[in-house]
């Protein structure tokens, strides 16, 4: 018999309530939710626009606070720092900071998580063979494609090796290739005993790789279970057999109108789905040896996420260590007035001849020295008084 998989997110009554300025109720976006994850899952979660997902997503991650109800994650608060540091996220939208380079990028997410500077280079080094984007390791994020940043999102996602991996729309920007390796990815990160939680609007993606679906509309739950269990049509037959000679298909095409009194039945050919065939052309030109200046396919995963490494170091010693004050810049001395600058502007405003408004254009252009403020109250103060003289 097999021993039941343990508990790793478990949520009993969860609620969200969003209030106004006023403390009044504004929007229920999750409303008594109960479900469990169990370890070593693909969980699908679906549902249009609105419909509370990505609001029990920020709650399962901490970065929002539950209504009602009970959530616990690894069994203990989301918030906990233990848990965290447990977790890996893919946003929807890959946050980066654009003046990183890929490898950067990486080392930085890989030092929040206290990982050593040398685990830290192996683990850069295998997810961005992983990823495929080991030639582009020095480029800056910032110019990245949207297919390359959502790479690059992923690598960051496990660079702690996280027991939960949360991914909000995985392959959104994503080329069939990339996305087929994404989903081979989730599959490997399942065999490790990995739990993954997934929201998409690809369905075809999550019927791919999920193993339970939880489909919530109006923040409640709607429908959940293994795909078996939704999609199986129990009231139809489908029988697939290899091509039959025609004597042997009219024979049976008889037998079927015999026997379904003329109920409608169809007979075809199977088909591949169009991701299949485009995999299959495109394994086609890499065996032929063709170029390309495009995305190449990701290597295989990263040794570490296969070895069972835990990974991740103790995030607790971030908030433990005392700062370091920064030492205090003594301020610049304050640079010393030029009083030659105001004597020679003074004299080009005040000369009668004709070269004199050339001169004041040359003495307007700002002088390397700045004078303080002293200085020009001085200068005014005597040009006032020579054009008092003069009238």
């Amino acid at each position: 018999m097999a021993t039941e998989r343990a508990v790793v997110v478990s949520a009993v009554g969860l609620t969200k309530v969003f209030r106004d300025f006023w403390g009044r109720p504004k929007a229920r976006a999750v409303n008594d939710l109960d479900f469990e994850v169990r370890e070593g899952e693909v969980i699908g979660l679906l549902g249009p626009n609105g419909s509370g997902k990505s609001t029990t997503v920020k709650m399962i991650l901490g970065l929002l606070y539950p209504t009602g109800g009970v959530l616990s994650v690894l069994g203990k608060s989301p918030r906990a720092v233990e848990t965290k540091r447990e977790i890996g996220y893919l946003p929807e939208d890959s946050y980066l900071y654009k003046y990183l380079t890929a490898e950067e990028t990486l080392d930085f997410f890989g030092s929040l998580f206290n990982l050593s500077a040398a685990e830290r280079k192996l683990r850069i080094g295998q997810l961005l063979d992983m990823v495929g984007l080991a030639h582009a390791r020095r480029r800056r994020v910032g110019e990245f494609s949207k297919g390359m940043a959502r790479r690059i999102g992923l690598a960051q996602a496990m660079i702690n090796d996280p027991a939960i991996l949360v991914l909000d729309e995985p392959t959104s920007g994503l080329d069939p290739l990339g996305a087929r390796e994404v989903k081979d990815l989730i599959l490997t990160l399942k065999r490790r005993g990995k739990t993954v939680l997934i929201t998409s609007h690809l369905l075809s993606d999550i019927e791919d790789v999920c193993d339970r679906v939880m489909i919530l509309y109006g923040g409640k739950l709607r429908a959940a279970g293994t795909l078996n269990e939704l999609l199986t049509v129990s009231d139809e037959t489908r029988i697939t057999m290899p091509t039959l000679p025609p004597a042997a298909m009219s024979r049976l095409l008889e037998l079927l109108r015999r026997d379904l009194s003329d109920e409608p039945f169809t007979v075809d050919h199977p088909r591949r789905t169009l991701e299949e065939f485009f995999l299959e052309v495109i394994a086609q030109a890499k065996a032929e040896g063709v170029e390309t200046a495009g995305v190449v396919g990701g290597g295989p995963i990263a040794s570490y996420l296969e070895q069972g490494d835990t990974g991740s170091a103790v995030l607790e010693s971030l908030l433990t260590e005392e700062s370091v004050p920064a030492p205090k810049r003594e301020p610049e001395p304050a640079a010393e007035p030029a009083p030659e600058v105001a004597a020679e502007k003074l004299a080009a405003l005040t000369a009668d001849t004709p070269a004199a408004p050339a001169a004041a254009a040359a003495e307007a252009k700002p002088a390397p020295e700045v004078a303080d403020a002293a200085a020009l109250e001085e200068a005014n103060r005597r040009l006032q008084d020579l054009l008092d003289g003069r009238k």
